[in-house]
């Protein structure tokens, strides 16, 4: 299974998905799959984000509360859902606003772990 299968399985699951992306905190896309009628520029958005991250995660440590794992953003159009793959990596799931939040973050917890397997 490829990555951009993982993303797309994940996206067409959940009600309201828009698309996904998985990232470096650098910026730097590994893969990504986005419905081809959304207006979202999810590439963008998740390189946007992913300084945001990166002082997320410098808190977290400074903090010495554990790891990140998990941070959600909600916008009057979008839940964007973003998850630790690895040091690395993570992955962005974009629902819409009136979509499935609660399974969307399930499908998200559920397919880092196989997309780490994958990654690794």
């Amino acid at each position: 299974m490829s990555i951009r299968k993982i993303l797309k399985d994940m996206v067409d699951n959940v009600q309201g998905g828009v698309g996904a992306v998985v990232m470096g905190y650098d910026g730097i896309s590994i893969d990504e799959y986005v419905k081809e009628d959304s207006n979202l520029d999810l590439p963008l958005l998740a390189i946007e984000y992913s300084a945001l991250l990166k002082e997320i995660k410098k808190t977290v440590s400074v903090l010495k509360i554990g790891k990140m794992e998990e941070v959600s953003i909600n916008t009057e159009s979008f839940l964007v859902i973003i998850r630790a793959i690895n040091e690395e990596l993570f992955v962005v799931l974009a629902v819409m606003q009136e979509g499935n939040y609660g399974k969307g973050r399930y499908l998200l917890k559920v397919n880092s772990l196989e997309l780490y397997k994958f990654l690794a």
